[in-house]
């Protein structure tokens, strides 16, 4: 018999990267695949691997604003609707919401014709689309042990299962980290991340910069950089004699976090997780105006299992980054727990444990 996972996600990346992740997972199982989304999500899910991609009527709003929430509440009901004329078309057995607004009139429209729902929270505090539904829906899946902003009752049920990563990403969970020997090159790998990457793009080169010449002469970095920044950052790390490789955007991620010694990285869930399961040591910057402080909460969860350590945008100065950077460089001791650590609260079947949520809930 047919099965049928409808699958929404908001229109970012790490919405959209667990949603792929459990949708191979899934196909894996022989089930079919419907993506549903909004028209960002158009860009980003060129490999998305459904069979159908429908798109729905969903709007955000303004706290406090009532015609802003009053727009957007209209916009969802249309988009519910639209959800439920494709369900009676294609009977979906299940509907994984996976957060952003997008994903709301998909598993509305499934709560009002009484279909099972899963809601997967990739975040260590529940977001506000996930926060709505959560009371509503049959099951809620989470990728931290720590759910914050969740009704209570919500929390104490919540099934951990981690958040699903890539398959390439998964595969270095069975890689071992090689710390930097002494001599030999050191590598680090900077992410940008999508929002706030000002700070790491022109921060990061001038503090490796101002690093011992006997440490910057051993180093191959390898950075994300807004385009604007690229020149400076190419200026700023010749002039220092540094190896670099600047880029706006790598797409062998995986095979960069293998070769890397140490990350230095916003701490999106998406991020946090692929960091613990490569089993790296990392810097987190979280994003300072990131809604209910996620990403700080995120990055909580691996420095205290003392697999990164966190460098707050209120306290973070190129001498104290610089400083940081050198006490860990020239200690590979250290790195090499802070990998084990790291690597020690990984969940690199996150997929496959989210896909069996999915189908005990899809079977009742």
């Amino acid at each position: 018999m047919r099965k049928v996972a409808v699958l929404a996600a908001g229109g970012t990346g790490g919405h959209l990267f667990p949603a792929q992740a459990l949708a191979e997972a899934l196909i894996g199982r022989g089930w079919s695949i419907v993506l549903a989304s909004d028209e960002r999500v158009a860009g980003l899910a060129q490999d998305f691997p459904a069979e159908r991609r429908i798109g729905l009527s969903s709007a955000t709003y303004q706290s406090g604003n009532p015609l802003s929430m009053l727009r957007a509440g209209l916009a969802v009901m249309r988009g519910a609707s639209q959800a439920r004329a494709v369900y009676r078309e294609i009977g979906p057995n299940v509907v994984v919401g996976f957060g952003g607004y997008p994903s709301v009139p998909a598993l509305v429209g499934a709560i009002f014709d009484r279909r099972p729902t899963v809601i997967h929270e990739q975040n260590a505090v529940m977001g506000r689309a996930n926060r709505f539904l959560a009371s509503r829906v049959t099951r809620v899946a989470c990728a931290f042990p720590t759910l914050l902003k969740a009704p209570a009752k919500v929390a104490a049920q919540a099934v951990v299962v981690g958040n699903p990563v890539r398959p390439p990403i998964r595969a270095l969970a069975d890689l071992p980290y090689d710390p930097p020997g002494a001599e030999g090159p050191i590598r680090i790998l900077i992410t940008g991340g999508s929002q706030g990457a000002r700070l790491l793009s022109e921060l990061v080169p001038e503090a490796i910069a101002a690093l011992p010449e006997a440490l910057r002469q051993r180093l191959m970095v390898q950075q994300q950089t807004r385009p604007e920044s690229m020149e400076t950052a190419r200026r700023v790390y010749a002039n220092a004699v540094v190896d670099a490789e600047i880029a706006p955007f790598f797409r062998d991620m995986a095979g960069r976090l293998a070769a890397a010694h140490l990350v230095i990285g916003r701490s999106g869930a998406g991020s946090v997780c692929e960091f613990a399961v490569a089993g790296r040591p990392s810097i987190l910057v979280p994003l300072a105006v990131a809604l209910d402080d996620d990403q700080g909460q995120n990055a909580r969860f691996l420095a205290d299992a003392g697999g990164a350590e966190i460098a707050r945008e209120s306290q973070l100065t190129l001498a104290s980054l610089s400083g940081a950077l050198e006490k860990l460089l020239t200690n590979p001791a250290r790195l090499a727990r802070m990998a084990a650590a790291a690597r020690s609260v990984a969940m690199p079947d996150a997929a496959e444990r989210l896909a069996d949520v999915v189908e005990r809930t899809a079977h009742g």
